[in-house]
């Protein structure tokens, strides 16, 4: 038997108590922040944010645990796609979650999401080139390129939203897009 899914007012609690975190973190280390901040910020009583987690660091687990399996979702509806393809969808989600994203590249963060979003790209890389120039999944060049290669959408995307998303997202598409032709032209060159 299923669990009961949760109501429509639950579930924009939840996300405004995200939010509120997420700006936070944005602002300042997790160990800094109190339940008040967040309620406050969120609009809610503390009790309310009681109802939903055990604490603080119960919220960030939760949300820590969300963002993750979404971006690996994400990631992986691009397996087949494009590279065109996998940069705008990126560029979407990140322009549709600002605040996470603020968060998730803040100096104030531990870099933990920041690192796995990497390593998820990471590994979208590899199975793709691996599967292109048809060698071993583990072959050291394909490591290597796919960490560089991932680094620099990574690096992209973060001076993009530590700029206040200012230039446009056709702009950030574009970059990423050539910048990953260019790469994917080196290593079919050494293959």
């Amino acid at each position: 038997m299923q669990g009961k899914q949760p109501d429509k007012r639950t579930l924009k609690t939840r996300k405004a108590i995200n939010n509120a975190l997420a700006e936070l973190l944005a602002e300042k280390e997790l160990r800094n922040i109190t339940v008040q901040e967040i309620a406050d910020k969120a609009d809610v009583n503390r009790v309310t944010f009681y109802k939903h987690y055990y604490d603080i660091y119960d919220l960030y687990d939760k949300m820590k645990t969300n963002i993750l399996s979404e971006l690996g979702m994400l990631i992986l509806a691009y397996q087949e796609n494009n590279g065109e393809d996998f940069s705008a969808g990126m560029v979407d989600y990140i322009s549709d979650n600002p605040k996470i994203f603020q968060m998730i590249f803040s100096p104030h963060n531990t870099g933990e999401l920041r690192d796995k979003f990497e390593k998820m790209i990471e590994g979208l890389f590899r199975l793709i080139q691996s599967e292109r120039i048809n060698t071993e999944y583990t072959d050291y060049h394909i490591n290597y390129f796919c960490g560089y290669k991932a680094s620099g959408c990574i690096s992209v995307f973060e001076k993009w939203v530590r700029g206040g998303f200012s230039e446009p997202k056709a702009f950030i598409v574009k970059t990423i897009t050539e910048l990953n032709r260019c790469a994917d032209k080196y290593i079919a060159e050494q293959f």
